[in-house]
């Protein structure tokens, strides 16, 4: 196997969101003491959250649904894949299964797009949804994931069915100088001849008087994949014979213990480079799938060529009277490439880069009333220019140059009635104004009629603008540990997909396309709950909008259908300490939506609504320095649609059960070395992702991964 060291790229950095301004002393101590409690145990309910509200606050007195991926956690899940959409699918109840590709299409949260951010800095795409978000950058930069679920106003554009904040790894306050170094290698146990893959990685943390740094790179490669049968996978969005890069730096500097300035940047590359080429099975047929054999895949490569994130912030306590501050500076500048296809009259390959830069103030102010009411206000302003576009390699345009330009004033107030029952409400106005130039449409194949349809139509470009008042409110009663109940309403704004519609414009003016914004209204009540060692958590949500924003195929074109949406479903999961070594716990969510026709309300498809989900976990410590950690992964499966004409539809494939399960163990010697050892699908189950089910097209009918092992040895000091 041939060794590559990591390029270790030393930039200064920050962390942004992670450790964003406290509202005052007594919330710095409640963080303090919030992380020393969580190191004894797993129970969230005193965990602290950010990206709920912008401010560092206690889980039980956030009123709506949130999943947080503790820093343990992560490395159990890493110790088992590092790819992030089986991270979070089998973490997260609400989420969609994973896709095991590079692309998480239909990986929605309650059947709704999510956005995902690094430190508040988004990286989805809203102006053309290119569903390689949740691949963003490598898990090892992590610290811990904050997701919040359900239509948000906190962040804004394309939160419609909540967001995931990665929190990025910080500095070490204790010592001068300290690190990790860690190298691995993973393979299949299933025919491992050309599946091995390795990696290797460096961290490196301290603090120097007001200074503190975190620097850290990592180098990956995967190898290929088989499915339990031995039958290398499909390449195409495929995990197979990825190159993965990660470079990550931030540095902190506290002038005073009221003023601090943080700087930080990530670089992100994963790039497919492979002798296979796809293919296509049989639809239907269970001893059919897309496979990968030898050739020569024509293009360039694959995957990510770049993600890169920066950000500069500047956070002060008690900067007017008790008033704290937080001010951001962000970029993000972001290329991804798609397979070269038939897709576009005369082939192509596709590519969609988009760069963002924003500037966000948040600003907190807390007030007493009397020794009963008090609270505190956030307030403050977000300024977002976003330019997105999608280009063929070989120069030709598909979609122009979107420039959106966005500015949202905000504020939220958090009001408390005694100590335990918790009001908040608050208002977000987003301007949003896009320019589109002038541009021609490309062909693209009708795979029914086998012919190239919609090119040659020179659209006249133009303005579009959206302004939209959005509203939240949430209560939540604290006083009873057993039963913490809640209730919200929360609004979303998002502009669908703004790129697909331009992409098939039969009209020849922009503004006379049907582009119209979505406003999702998200209803929710739920509860969370601890009774000695059990701990457990619950929530029903509706969520509704006016206007869709569901692919659908008309004549065999994708289009995207405006009929209004409702979606509803369930959550609930516990966790119980059965031993003082041994834990237990479950999470099952449901999820089902419709859409308004002409004809009657229809189910929405596969591509939004994931069948029910149901994961399971225990976790064994033998001895004080030895943990295993077994899951399982379990869906009832889906089946809402009929064939037409003896055929599904994109989107309308049913979806067979299946059960998974999965092992993570540790070792710790001496206190500084650890070795890990994971086994993806343990038992070596056959079966079909969700995707491939319901997508329902010959090339992209791909089975899961088999056996798989990961090997990893870190030395800490």
């Amino acid at each position: 196997m041939k060794f590559y060291l990591p390029f270790m790229l030393l930039l200064i950095a920050a962390n942004s969101l992670s450790a964003q301004t406290n509202n005052n002393n007594s919330e710095q101590q409640t963080v303090q003491d919030t992380i020393k409690e969580k190191s004894k145990s797993d129970n969230e309910l005193n965990e602290v959250v950010i990206s709920a509200t912008r401010q560092p606050e206690s889980l039980d007195q956030v009123p709506s649904s949130v999943t947080l991926i503790s820093k343990k956690q992560l490395q159990q899940q890493l110790s088992i894949s590092t790819n992030l959409s089986d991270i979070l699918g089998a973490s997260v109840p609400g989420l969609g299964f994973s896709t095991n590709r590079t692309s998480n299409l239909g990986q929605t949260l309650r059947g709704r797009r999510v956005l995902v951010m690094i430190d508040g800095i988004p990286q989805s795409t809203p102006l053309r949804d290119g569903a390689k978000d949740i691949r963003s950058l490598d898990p090892a930069a992590l610290d811990r994931v904050e997701v919040i679920k359900g239509a948000t106003a906190i962040y804004g554009n394309g939160a419609d069915g909540g967001l995931i904040n990665y929190i990025t790894k910080k500095a070490d306050q204790i010592k001068t100088f300290s690190g990790t170094t860690e190298t691995g290698s993973a393979f299949s146990l299933i025919k491992p001849k050309e599946t091995a893959g390795f990696f290797v990685s460096q961290l490196f943390s301290g603090k120097v008087n007001k200074f503190d740094y975190v620097v850290s790179g990592r180098y990956e490669e995967t190898g290929l994949y088989r499915d339990a049968k031995g039958r290398i996978l499909s390449p195409e969005y495929g995990m197979n014979d990825l190159k993965n890069w990660n470079a990550f730096a931030k540095l902190g500097y506290d002038f005073n213990a009221d003023n601090r300035l943080e700087i930080m940047y990530n670089y992100y590359k994963s790039t497919q480079v492979t002798d296979y080429i796809a293919q296509a099975g049989v639809y239907g047929n269970f001893d059919r799938p897309t496979i990968g054999v030898k050739g020569q895949r024509p293009g360039e490569p694959e995957g990510t060529p770049y993600n890169h994130n920066a950000s500069l912030t500047y956070t002060s306590k008690n900067i007017i009277g008790r008033t704290d501050l937080s001010a951001i500076l962000y970029f993000q500048d972001y290329l991804t490439l798609i397979n070269y296809s038939d897709f576009f009259e005369n082939n192509g390959q596709p590519a969609t880069q988009s760069k963002k830069l924003g500037f966000r103030l948040n600003m907190n102010s807390p007030y007493e009333m009397s020794p009963l009411i008090n609270g505190n206000v956030t307030y403050g302003l977000d300024i977002l220019s976003d330019i997105t576009d999608t280009h063929l390699t070989d120069g030709r345009l598909v979609i122009p140059e979107m420039k959106m330009s966005n500015l949202a004033p905000y504020f939220q107030i958090k009001n408390m009635f005694g100590p335990d029952l918790v009001l908040k409400t608050g208002l977000r106005l987003e301007n949003v104004h896009i320019s589109v130039p002038d541009y021609t449409t490309i062909a693209i194949r009708n795979y029914v009629t086998s012919t190239y349809v919609g090119g040659g139509i020179a659209v006249s470009g133009g303005n579009l603008n959206f302004n939209t008042l959005m509203f939240n409110a949430g209560l939540r009663y604290t006083k009873w540990n057993a039963f913490k109940p809640f209730a919200s309403f929360s609004q979303s704004f998002s502009v669908a997909d703004l790129g697909l519609v331009l992409r098939a414009a039969k009209e020849n003016t922009v503004s006379n396309t049907s582009i119209k914004a979505v406003v999702a209204n998200n209803y929710e009540v739920g509860f969370s709950g601890a009774v000695s060692d059990l701990s457990y958590e619950g929530a029903v949500f509706y969520s509704t909008s006016k206007l869709g924003a569901s692919y659908v195929y008309i004549d065999g074109n994708p289009q995207i259908s405006r009929s209004p949406e409702k979606i509803y479903g369930f959550e609930f999961g516990a966790k119980y300490k059965f031993h003082p070594k041994f834990d237990l716990g479950a999470n099952y969510s449901y999820t089902e939506g419709k859409r308004q026709t002409a004809t009657g309300d229809v189910y929405l498809g596969g591509d939004r609504i994931n069948p029910p989900k149901l994961t399971a976990f225990a976790v064994y410590r033998p001895i004080e320095n030895w943990s295993i950690f077994t899951q399982m992964i379990n869906t009832s499966g889906r089946d809402r649609f009929k064939p037409v004409n003896g055929s599904y539809t994109y989107g309308t494939g049913p979806i067979k059960a299946f059960t998974a399960f999965n092992l993570s163990t540790s070792y710790i010697f001496r206190k500084k070395t650890t070795l890990r050892l994971g086994v993806e699908n343990l038992f070596n189950k056959d079966y079909f992702s969700v995707i491939s089910q319901w997508q329902v097209n010959n090339m992209s009918y791909v089975k899961e991964n088999g056996t798989r092992m990961t090997v990893s040895l870190s030395h800490s000091f």
